[in-house]
Parts: C-alpha cells; structure tokens; sequence
C-alpha cells in the first residue's frame, strides 16, 4: 500500500461515491500532509464537510472548481503530490442528448488536468476510467477511451517534471451513486421493477475493493499502464431476484448505447497484457519495452485472452449479492 502520511493529495469529482469512500480509508490508514476535495457541487460539497469536517480533520481542505477550467486546475495542483482524477459525466443516455458536455468534462477537462499537473510538478496522476472504455458503443465509453489515450500520451511530453500519469480501468461498483441497486429498491416497494435483458451480465465490484486496489496501483505504477482489478460477474436478472425477491419483473429491451455484456481487456489489448495477483496490467502498446524491466516477473496473458463478464471464470450467486450490497 503507497504511504500517503505527508502527502498532498486532490481528488477531482472528491465529492462522489469514490471521494467519499477514498476520504474515509485515508483518515483511517493515513494522516497526510493534505488531502484537497476538488468539485464544482457547492452543496454536495457542504453536505460531505457534515461527515468528514475541516475542524475534525484539519488537512482536509474543499476547492470548488470544474476541470473544465485550467486556470483553476492551476491554482488547486499547486504542490500537489498526488492527483486521483474521478470526475466525469457518466450517464449515458444524458451524454448521447448532450453530446458536447460530455466531451468538454471528459475530454478536453482530462487534457486540462494533464497540463496543469506537468507544469505544476505533481508527481503521479492516476484517471478512473471504465469498461465502456472498451469497444466502445456510446459517448460516454468513447471519451473515457480517448482520456485514457491522452493520459498515457501524457508521460512522453511530462519531461523534466517526471509526473508519472497511469489510468485504472474497473467496472460497474455496488451502491455508487447512480446505480440501478437503489432504482430496484425504490420500485419494489409497487411490486414491479424494470429490467432491460435477462441475458444481460456484469462486473461488480465495492466501493472498498476499489480504492484498496488505487493504494496498491500507487505503489506500483510507473506511468503509461492501465491496470484492471480482477472482479466477479454477476447476471443482472440475479441481482435483480437477489435485491426484489417478491416483485414482478418487466423487460423493457436494452437502452440506446447499452451491451448486454461489458469488456475490461479486448483481444486486441491482449499481447500486451501481463497478470499479477490482484488484477492485470495493460502496457503500452506503442513501447513495448518500456516497462518489461519493471513488470518482466509477471505472466503474459494468452493471445488470445479477452476479460469478459461473460466468458469471466469468478462469478457471485444471488446469496453473495446479497452479502455485498
């Protein structure tokens, strides 16, 4: 586990599900020197300061800003040590109506983050990407692909700031906000909740494995790798029966930009993908030899390995839903 004890850290986007949970484990593993929540929801930023109070926690300081905004991105990155980027516009249907939000928060916000952190010397940045990064079918997933690209890019042009940027690409996480747990919830409670597909499967992972795995990532990391915690999968209609035993189903048909199944690591990305214990580690593609010193002691994935949530060796029954959520 990378020690944080006296160092700067910010989280973009700090105020959601992530930043809360991440806050939580720092106060409880570390005490470093700062840790900066960077957000542009004013209120949700007022609301997390009930739970986790400058006056309790005196290194915990609230910026409001956007990432949109680089001269902002200036200020807040100044002698910082590490930036954990969790900002984004994630809805999917919300991001095929408005397309160009999505790309000025995702796109063109991850290329400020990028700027800012080189010339403000910070010296490692790791983005949260996503499995819709993957193959990507809508908005969303493509302009999480095109912010890893550029974050990875990012290492060739650091020069003689040597900020290491890396990307961790997981996929969906239980109860985070905006997940169909609560929707299911509140619509048993008629009798009836909505399902696209029956055939439809998932990663899943907790809010706590993920940001176990960003304290070992930080540890590891030497820039330019995507690594991919390994997860189980689950069948959407299991957690559906698992969290509304009693209520009636209705298949409603998959949303516009939607799979029925999500991908972490394509064949394509396969020759370039070695495994370790917790996950796996997507190397550059374009230099092949840069990190083989560093990650030469683990194993090559097969050529022709594809990390699926339907193909996925490790999968949970509706009793261990159950335990999770």
């Amino acid at each position: 586990m990378f020690d944080l004890n006296d160092k700067t850290v910010l989280i973009t986007g700090g105020t959601g599900s992530f930043g809360n949970k991440f806050t939580e484990m720092v106060i409880k593993n570390f005490k470093p020197y700062k840790l900066i929540i960077f957000s542009r929801d004013e209120m949700k930023q007022y609301y997390m300061a009930q739970k986790f109070s400058p006056d309790q926690y005196k290194f915990i300081r609230y910026f409001i800003g956007d990432i949109r905004d680089q001269e902002r991105l200036y200020r807040a990155f100044h002698n910082v040590d590490i930036v954990i980027h969790a900002a984004a516009l994630k809805i999917i249907t919300s991001g095929e109506y408005n397309p160009i939000e999505v790309i000025k928060t995702n796109v063109i916000g991850a290329n400020n983050i990028i700027n800012a952190a080189i010339d403000q010397r910070v010296n490692k940045v790791l983005a949260l990407s996503t499995d819709k990064a993957v193959n990507p079918i809508n908005l969303y997933g493509a302009s999480k692909l095109a912010a890893e690209k550029l974050f990875i890019a990012a290492n060739n042009y650091s020069g003689d700031s040597n900020t290491q940027f890396s990307c961790v690409r997981y996929g969906n996480v239980i109860n985070s906000r905006g997940s169909v747990i609560p929707l299911w919830k509140e619509q048993a409670k008629t009798g009836k909740i909505t399902l696209t597909d029956e055939r439809m499967t998932r990663f899943f992972i907790t809010l706590e494995k993920v940001a176990d795995f960003i304290f070992n990532i930080l540890e590891m990391m030497k820039g330019r790798e995507v690594f991919v915690p390994k997860m189980p999968s689950m069948k959407i209609i299991d957690l559906a029966k698992a969290i509304a035993p009693n209520a009636k189903i209705e298949f409603i048909g998959i949303r516009p930009g939607e799979k029925l199944n999500e991908t972490l690591i394509s064949e394509d990305e396969a020759h370039h993908t070695v495994e370790f214990d917790k996950g796996y580690i997507i190397l550059p593609e374009l230099e092949e030899d840069y990190n083989q010193y560093y990650y030469s002691k683990y194993k090559k994935v097969s050529e022709r390995f594809k990390y699926s949530s339907d193909t996925n060796s490790w999968w949970i029954n509706q009793k261990e839903i159950l335990q999770l959520i």
